[in-house]
């Protein structure tokens, strides 16, 4: 029904988003990739799902068409909601879980609060094909625009090992290859121990 909303951005939070367009505001659920993509914006525009229900009527919210697409295909799953979706594309980055997908890992995905591995394999079976409708599959995993695989892969790696987590590890030296895309691997780790 509705494509997308856009407005300025009044409220936000981890979860959810409050996007005020021609004078109603809107209350829409979101995922951490897209408040990471739209945090410290005064405008948004966020790619919707509506959700219509007995009980409630629901707007899910995205940065991208490509995160929304997958977010109804994991909803298409047999015992994937909303919300269960929405835990999946926060916890994994689109590339991130097209990998998995398409390696069959349901153990890594079942680590997403409140799957089990049961629709973990589900989801494997039933998405594995339909990823390369999406355009996925053809895509290699970019962490981040203009930035050095090589110091960017070490940076992470060293963090992995230091106990900290791969996706949290991944959003920090992003940002941080950003603000000094020279930066060394050592001084990269130095300066996201103190971020993080």
């Amino acid at each position: 029904m509705y494509e997308y909303i856009s407005g300025t951005l009044a409220e936000l939070s981890p979860t959810y988003a409050v996007v005020e367009a021609a004078g109603v505001g809107y209350y829409i659920h979101i995922s951490l990739q897209t408040f990471s993509a739209i945090e410290g914006q005064e405008q948004a525009r966020l790619y919707v799902h509506f959700v219509v229900r007995e009980d409630a009527q629901i707007l899910y919210g995205f940065a991208t068409r490509q995160e929304r697409e997958l977010f109804r295909l994991l909803i298409s799953v047999s015992g994937v909601g909303g919300n269960t979706a929405r835990m999946i594309l926060s916890t994994y980055s689109t590339s991130e879980l097209r990998n998995i997908i398409s390696t069959g890992n349901a153990v890594l995905l079942k680590n997403v609060k409140g799957l089990g591995l049961k629709t973990a394999q589900k989801i494997i079976v039933e998405l594995n094909g339909k990823m390369i409708d999406l355009g996925l599959e053809a895509k290699a995993v970019k962490p981040a625009e203009d930035v050095d695989n090589e110091v960017f892969n070490e940076t992470v790696a060293a963090l992995v090992m230091l106990g900290f987590q791969k996706g949290a590890s991944e959003k920090v030296v992003k940002a941080l290859l950003k603000d000094e895309p020279s930066i060394s691997v050592e001084d990269a780790v130095r300066q996201v121990l103190r971020r993080m």
